[in-house]
């Protein structure tokens, strides 16, 4: 597969854990599938960047794809309360995260490579409500859905970085790049904010009920 890893500078070999270790799953080297994403993220501070392209052979990896049927969105926000700060104080939010890594964490330890959302600003304000309790369960995956939000391939173990083969950087002109960024962010939030307003069914899950009811991985209502 062809893969692009958006940056300020090129790229020609990757670093093992040359990543910050708060990025969304921890040490990695995150890519995606899609050249103007990476544009994005290249430019995301303002600055003009580069999308690097690379090829991936994935074939020979032990994959873990939190898109899959198999896992669920709780799952994906497990790994994103491990790894990211700033999450909100309240009594709620700390008990969540407990609960969360406790009940619905992977180990990522076996896995070489990881595919799931990319938790962006907006997206990622939009899980602190849901940790916090202030929206349900269907809100944050409906949210999860808004502006466009990318795939990312996260390269996690060393034996991961042996498949990975540079091809070129493409630039990234910030002037269009940047601005696309903080439109599709701002377009989500927007969505975001008349979904809140919408009523919530009784019967729509908060993480208040999840813990109250000791839900876990396999409920057939977190699918």
């Amino acid at each position: 597969m062809i893969v692009y890893h958006g940056s300020s500078h090129i790229i020609q070999k990757p670093v093992y854990n040359g990543s910050k270790r708060s990025n969304d799953y921890g040490y990695g080297f995150y890519t995606t599938e899609s050249i103007e994403l990476a544009k994005e993220w290249a430019c995301s501070d303002g600055q003009n960047g580069f999308a690097n392209k690379y090829e991936a052979d994935l074939r020979s990896l032990n994959v873990l794809n939190l898109n899959s049927p198999e896992y669920n969105i709780l799952n994906w926000l497990a790994l994103l309360t491990r790894y990211r700060s700033y999450w909100q104080k309240n009594s709620i939010a700390e008990d969540a995260k407990t609960y969360l890594q406790e009940n619905f964490l992977i180990d990522v330890d076996p896995f070489d490579v990881i595919i799931g959302y990319r938790a962006d600003d907006s997206y990622f304000s939009f899980a602190q409500d849901f940790v916090a309790g202030t929206i349900s369960l269907a809100k944050l995956s409906e949210a999860m859905r808004l502006g466009k939000l990318g795939e990312q391939i996260v390269f996690k173990s060393k034996r991961s970085f042996s498949h990975i083969s540079f091809i070129d950087a493409e630039p990234a002109d910030a002037s269009i790049y940047y601005e696309k960024k903080a439109t599709r962010d701002r377009e989500a939030r927007q969505e975001y904010r008349r979904s809140k307003k919408t009523t919530d069914s009784i019967n729509e899950l908060f993480i208040i009920d999840i813990m109250r009811e000791n839900i876990k991985n396999g409920d057939p209502r977190l699918q």
